[in-house]
């Protein structure tokens, strides 16, 4: 898969630093507790939600996705974040689900193998979401004989006006490749390069006019069951390329009072948020993961991100978790067959960036705009906690978010599936064994071809060791060796 690349070709390589002893971790500002919300963590350390493929087709929990979140929990991280969890009845392949009550069972059994793998140490939240119907780029003749909806403006075009939709398409099939696309609008033509995706701005189909009235029963159902499936909370997707986030953006010009202003793109994700607070038990934390820029052209910026934070923070929300990028707006044109993914433009970049970088580097991109957005939280009198991740990799990163009034919690996500044990090893003097991510970002490859996410620093080792979990292909390790001290 063609991902965007700075022009600049800068090699970044990582350096774990100056390691702590257990003393000097036992007092470092990263292992102190902290509240969210209702909910106590024992230190700041958070993983964030990472998708591994490992459900099943239905959505249900597997014995891999036990696997792969008990290895984490073995780490001893602070809180983890479950994987982006459907709200809806809709097929999305091996992502989990949880918009009815028989993914209960899986997802509980789910929270016990983590309360069981850390000694009852990590808090377990899981990331709700709500997402858009994208298609797969169409084969062009296939497009024109059954995707593209004929209406009077082509058969006008073509000089057809009482022609049936057959007779249109023959019409437009008969054309060279040129004068078809002359004849599509800017929408049509994205369907045919780059494969249909509906928008939250399409509110002349009854399914997106009416998301506002629909989305807030569901995610407060959804919480309802992780709740009882024994979770400490949950977080809210408003973050990168789906509905909430783009419910958010400033690209959304809706005129039904969820767009166009200010107060009128935070009005749907208020709404969502009290209906989960007022639906779950006053012991789970309800907090979300927002984006601090978006990155693209006509998107919102920190500037608007802090007015959505403020608002959000007024109405209570336990915990703010801050990405940026990650959008559909700037993807990459994915081959015939394949859908667009999110990841592979500018703004994907600046989500996940590798070691190959521009001036700015790979590491911190997210810093600046999320120090701002703190700050105006406790200038607004707000101690609302703020989760900030990107490129962190070893302890005097993360401590310094902390110590400079970034963040209160830090998010760790690809160096926690370099090395599973990075919290254990940093709290307990053995810092100099972490294995350290070297941000080739060949996880996101895997993620990208929806294929299980391992991490090349281990996924081809001790592949002889017997009742190995391996990939489907039979040639990956899917889970971290454990660590002997």
């Amino acid at each position: 898969m063609a991902m965007w690349r700075p022009k600049e070709r800068i090699k970044y390589g990582v350096d774990g630093g100056q390691w702590p002893t257990a003393a000097a971790a036992a007092q470092a500002r990263l292992f102190q507790p902290i509240a969210i919300g209702p909910v106590r963590l024992a230190a700041r350390t958070w993983v964030p939600a990472m998708v591994p493929w490992r459900a099943d087709e239905e959505g249900f929990v597997t014995p891999s996705v036990l696997g792969w979140y008990r290895r984490f929990a073995e780490g001893r991280p602070a809180a983890i974040v479950v994987e982006a969890t459907g709200i809806r009845e809709v097929p999305s392949g091996p992502l989990l689900r949880i918009g009815h009550d028989r993914f209960i069972p899986g997802l509980r059994a789910l929270v016990e193998t983590v309360q069981e793998a850390s000694g009852g140490e990590t808090r377990l939240f899981i990331q709700l979401i709500d997402f858009l119907s994208v298609r797969r780029r169409p084969e062009p003749t296939k497009y024109f004989e059954r995707f593209l909806r004929i209406t009077e403006r082509h058969r006008a075009a073509l000089e057809l006006p009482k022609a049936s939709d057959a007779v249109v398409r023959a019409a437009l099939l008969a054309l060279d490749d040129d004068a078809r696309l002359a004849l599509l609008d800017d929408r049509e033509r994205e369907s045919l390069e780059k494969g249909y995706r509906e928008r939250v701005t399409d509110v002349e189909l009854p399914e997106i006019a009416s998301l506002p009235h629909r989305l807030p029963p569901l995610f407060a159902d959804a919480a309802v069951r992780a709740a009882r499936a024994g979770f400490d909370g949950v977080e809210l997707h408003y973050a990168h390329a789906y509905t909430m986030a783009s419910f958010l953006s400033n690209t959304n010009q809706r005129s039904d009072g969820y767009g166009s202003t200010a107060a009128g793109r935070v009005r749907l994700p208020l709404e969502v948020y009290a209906a989960v607070r007022q639906a779950v038990p006053a012991h789970c934390a309800v907090g979300c993961r927002l984006l601090a820029e978006e990155c693209i052209a006509g998107g919102s910026t920190v500037d608007d991100a802090i007015q959505h934070v403020l608002a959000l923070a007024h109405a209570g929300m336990d915990f703010i978790s801050l990405s940026r990028g990650g959008k559909f707006d700037d993807a990459l044109t994915p081959k015939v067959g394949e859908a667009v993914y999110p990841y592979t433009g500018p703004s994907g970049y600046e989500c996940m960036p590798s070691y190959y970088s521009d001036g700015q580097g790979p590491f911190g991109r997210n810093r600046e705009p999320a120090a701002q957005i703190r700050a105006a939280l406790r200038a607004a009198g707000l101690s609302t906690p703020t989760v900030v991740a990107g490129g962190v990799h070893n302890f005097q990163a993360a401590e310094a978010l902390l110590a400079d009034g970034t963040a209160d919690v830090v998010g760790i996500a690809r160096q926690a599936l370099a090395d599973p044990d990075f919290f254990l090893k940093v709290r307990t003097g053995f810092g100099s064994a972490v294995r350290l991510c070297k941000y080739t970002n060949y996880c996101e490859a895997l993620d990208g071809r929806h294929k299980e996410v391992t991490c090349e620093l281990w996924d081809r080792e001790g592949l002889e060791e017997p009742n190995l979990p391996l990939s489907a292909d039979g040639k990956r390790r899917l889970l971290a060796p454990p660590w002997r001290r």
